[in-house]
């Protein structure tokens, strides 16, 4: 398979990002997209509503469902799952994008800031994950795809903003969990992570990053699509990198991704 044509995608965070890169090279195949995310009125700190993602997605080729959903919300995630299927007839993917991020210090995070980064990372992939399986089980080519990086317990990156690593290792860890626990039912439950840093509204949040030294979110895109495309049987479990899964279907002049080609690109967190 090397097309996304007819699949079905339920894609969190899809209004901005990464999450609307993967759905604008998924609807260039002519795939489905449940665009699930916050954002259904603009927001002058943050563009981009799900409304416009929809339209985006139309406009690339694909057919779009806006769906305002709080990943936090169970019932508005159970209504955004059962609405997809309505729509779409099943459901085939789930990426979990959406994240919340906070790099600060034990005292400097509020614990309104750190109970939000663990209901919308953690929690909130696990309980997407719940609400889609029955119906990915389903399907003839089920993935989940989820944004974290590899698991690591290196005290250097806990030490800095342990509230944040520890919601991203959440996510990591629920998909160890959910890859040892679907895995075996033909599920492909992988967890997908950029070698540098990405130019997305989240860089704001991180102190001393230059837009110049990132790359553009369609590498992540165009990784996750090489991701997607696989069989999923016998496919769990893997901790990803962006260059790494395109270097495997034979991209290596990654130039083209750069913001700035001459700058030299920093390194995302984790690796």
């Amino acid at each position: 398979m090397t097309t996304l044509a007819g699949k079905t995608l339920f894609i969190t965070g899809a209004s901005r990002g990464i999450g609307l890169a993967i759905a604008l090279r998924a609807a260039r195949d002519g795939a489905n997209i449940a665009i699930a995310a916050k954002s259904s009125v603009p927001n002058p700190k943050l563009p981009g509503t799900i409304h416009d993602a929809a339209e985006a997605v139309r406009a690339a080729g694909g057919q779009a469902l806006a769906l305002k959903c709080d990943i936090r919300e169970e019932d508005e995630v159970r209504a955004a799952v059962a609405a997809t299927v309505d729509t779409f007839g099943g459901i085939d993917i789930l990426i979990n994008n959406a994240s919340a991020i906070w790099l600060r210090g034990t005292l400097d995070t509020p614990m309104k800031r750190f109970d939000l980064m663990q209901q919308v990372n953690a929690r909130g992939s696990f309980l997407c994950a719940q609400a889609c399986l029955p119906h990915l089980l389903q399907s003839p080519n089920p993935h989940i795809l989820t944004l974290a990086p590899p698991p690591t317990l290196d005290p250097k990156w806990w030490a800095p903003h342990t509230g944040y690593t520890l919601a991203k290792m959440g996510m990591s860890f629920v998909t160890l969990g959910l890859a040892a626990e679907f895995g075996p039912q033909g599920v492909a439950v992988n967890a997908l992570w950029p070698r540098t840093v990405i130019a997305t509204d989240a860089i704001n949040m991180i102190p001393g990053v230059a837009v110049a030294q990132c790359r553009r979110p369609e590498i992540m895109a165009d990784a996750a699509h090489a991701v997607l495309v696989r069989p999923a049987a016998g496919f769990h479990g893997r901790f990803l990198i962006d260059d790494e899964v395109l270097a495997e279907a034979g991209v290596t002049d990654l130039s083209a991704y750069a913001v700035d080609p001459s700058q030299p690109l920093l390194p995302d967190l984790f690796l």
